[in-house]
């Protein structure tokens, strides 16, 4: 395990990593900001503050957009050595999807790569160069399926963001635990920004260098503290799970998550809503837009609560007044006509059959024991989450806890109830933390 102070003084053997920016500002500039969360107790603050990370300490390398550039690169991270840091940036909110529109990588002997995926679909000389060396990212599933996209799909794997969850951390997004951990703090201006955007400005890609920067020694520090608070072997399943999962499945009925479809009360409006959501996808598909940019949901569910019988009707909503939506007041209002006329038995039921459990607060009304059950495992996971400071989700999944003591396995006993958690993807370090108390919650009703 390294010192998780190596990277203070350029462990990777590189220059130490550097605090003074590209384009040479004062010493006296401002530090970045760190993501927002709740200050510590005066008592704690011992330590110095943190020091802004504010240029690679390689300086700011191309960006990879030719066949040629890429094949040098991967060179590199054939001879470079240790684990390899990756990261994405994507264009959600902007563009159609969850492509990657940059990658990031960096590895000891190799330094930091920043690859355009646009011009370069196919990552596979990467894959390749990289072989079966760990990779190191904040928050994999999250960057998982794009880089998949592009040929890129790790056999190893250490999920930072998750090692923090394990580990007890307060807070978890990536600038929190960089601060808490290494003592640095890392600029996050940019990471709702159009990274479709072509140029990259400078200070974008001065950002998406950092995010790599530091995450093999982040690594060092979170598998260190997981050491010693002897969570290793729960870290290592976790990050093996999340390999195992492979590609996230297609969501079904996905119109279903449209913001504010609870306000709907028949199944003839659904019919319509997921006919205008069905226009909207297809509109967005074709003009890699996302859909929200196309036509807000809250737009969406009015339209469908007013149920306008005209074109001129549907004009006189808002939203629909604007120049774009009266060019395609046909397209919204086909589709509305489309669920207004569908007949009864294509109509979407109201809700997806087989969904699990009902809303936990129907419970006490419908299954007074079930209500029990779970009011009885509830409080044992919280118990077991203070104990071993790991947050009560990871623990084990609140789906997984309802749908068990929803239908407890027959017989309800230790064996039946393992079965049952490994079943639902549990981890078996989670089935041996929960499972006798799980038992005993089964049994109380």
């Amino acid at each position: 395990m390294g010192d998780r102070t190596d990277c203070r003084h350029g462990r990777e053997g590189g220059s130490a990593l550097s605090t003074e920016p590209l384009d040479t500002e004062p010493a006296h500039a401002a530090p970045l900001e760190t993501a927002p969360g709740p200050s510590p107790e005066p008592a704690e603050e011992t330590g110095p503050p943190a020091t802004p990370l504010l240029a690679p300490r390689d300086g700011l390398t191309p960006v990879v957009e030719t066949s040629t550039a890429l094949v040098e690169y991967a060179a590199a991270l054939r001879s470079g050595s240790g684990p390899v840091a990756v990261d994405a940036e994507r264009a959600s909110g902007y563009r159609y999807g969850q492509r990657a529109y940059l990658v990031q990588l960096r590895r000891a002997g190799a330094g930091t790569g920043m690859i355009d995926p646009v011009p370069l679909p196919d990552l596979s000389v990467v894959q390749e160069a990289i072989g079966d060396a760990e990779w190191v990212l904040h928050a994999a599933n999250q960057d998982l399926p794009c880089l998949a996209e592009i040929g890129l799909v790790p056999s190893r794997l250490f999920d930072t963001e998750l090692a923090a969850r394990l580990a007890g951390l307060p807070r978890v997004g990536l600038g929190a635990v960089v601060e808490s951990l290494l003592g640095f703090s890392l600029q996050k201006g940019h990471s709702a920004a159009d990274w479709s955007t072509r140029p990259l400005p400078e200070e974008w890609l001065v950002y998406a260098a950092l995010d790599v920067e530091v995450l093999v020694d982040l690594r060092d520090a979170l598998a260190a503290l997981l050491e010693e608070q002897g969570k290793t072997e729960w870290a290592r399943q976790e990050f093996e799970a999340i390999l195992a999962a492979g590609p996230p499945a297609p969501k079904q009925d996905p119109w279903r998550k449209t913001s504010g479809v609870h306000g709907l009360r028949s199944r003839r409006q659904l019919g319509m809503l997921r006919a205008l959501w069905e226009a909207r996808d297809d509109l967005a598909r074709k003009r890699d837009i996302a859909p929200g940019r196309v036509l807000p949901d809250s737009a969406m569910v009015s339209a469908v609560q007013a149920d306008p019988q005209t074109e001129g009707a549907l004009l006189e909503l808002p939203v629909f007044r604007g120049r774009a939506n009266r060019r395609l007041v046909g397209t919204w209002f086909g589709a509305l006509a489309r669920g207004r006329a569908l007949p009864e038995a294509e109509l979407p039921p109201h809700s997806r059959p087989g969904e699990g459990p009902p809303p936990v607060n129907r419970w006490a009304d419908r299954d007074p024991a079930a209500a029990t059950r779970l009011q009885v495992a509830r409080a044992g996971l919280a118990e077991l989450s203070a104990k071993h400071d790991v947050p009560v989700e990871n623990v084990l999944s609140p789906d997984l806890v309802r749908r068990l003591m929803w239908s407890p396995p027959e017989p309800r006993d230790v064996e039946t109830v393992s079965t049952a958690l490994r079943a639902g993807g549990a981890r078996e370090w989670q089935v041996e933390l929960t499972r006798d108390l799980l038992t005993d919650a089964a049994t109380r009703a």
